[in-house]
């Protein structure tokens, strides 16, 4: 028989005992298994940023959440537009993980590589739609009062500023 192919079992065999199509089946599940892990994994941080924001629990010296010149001025302009911006992004990320079952359950990786791109920019849209909806609740907030100029708070001691500069 020499090196000629044989029909029947050891047909489409390599010469290390698996078929090339079993190995390209094994690379094809994995592209689909990671590219639907992208809109999911993304959709779980985006998701739990928005309930964090949502119950007002979200950090604002940590660089998350709806970061405008508007809820920055105050703590209850960024957790009032974070509050507003968080039902949107706990949407947004259910659309994401949405997406990455979606991907995953995709008869072909065309059809999951589809279902991931539009998982990724509805989570986009949903979240900027939020953190306009957020900028704006914030502006709705009366700018702080500033604080007064010259000596304030402890640092001047019991008898105010006078006391320091001897005018008391």
């Amino acid at each position: 028989m020499g090196g000629r192919r044989r029909a029947g079992h050891d047909a489409g065999h390599s010469p290390f005992g698996c078929r090339q199509d079993d190995r390209w089946w094994g690379r094809i599940l994995e592209v689909v298994i990671v590219v639907a892990l992208i809109p999911a994994l993304l959709g779980i941080l985006v998701g739990w940023g928005g309930y964090l924001g949502l119950r007002e629990k979200l950090p604002r010296e940590r660089g998350a959440g709806v970061r405008t010149q508007a809820t920055l001025r105050s703590d209850e302009a960024f957790r009032l537009a974070n509050r507003v911006a968080g039902l949107p992004t706990l949407v947004a990320g259910g659309v994401g993980i949405a997406a990455g079952v979606a991907g995953i359950v995709m008869p072909t990786v065309w059809g999951t590589v589809i279902a991931a791109v539009l998982g990724v920019v509805g989570m986009f849209v949903l979240v900027a739609g939020g953190g306009a909806l957020g900028h704006r609740a914030a502006l709705t907030v009366p700018e702080p009062e500033p604080e007064p100029a010259g000596c304030g708070g402890c640092a001047c001691g019991g008898g105010g500023c006078g006391a320091l500069t001897g005018n008391a």
